[in-house]
């Protein structure tokens, strides 16, 4: 029998600094923010409507 040898490479490890991921944080929780506030206070009722019940989830006062 004719034994074969598999090699496997494994990727260089990526390296992510706290800060970074802190950063990456940071701005999706203000861009969440501002998407519920944003629809919370908009105008048009489709957009009232489209976010009540995640708002009412979250206690937004919207009405």
């Amino acid at each position: 029998m004719d034994s074969t040898t598999l090699t496997h490479t494994a990727p260089a490890a990526i390296r992510i600094d706290r800060a970074d991921v802190l950063k990456a944080a940071a701005v999706a929780a203000l861009f969440g923010i501002a998407l519920v506030f944003t629809t919370g206070f908009a105008h048009p009722e489709i957009l009232h409507n489209a976010a009540h019940d995640s708002r009412h989830a979250m206690n937004f006062p919207c009405h």
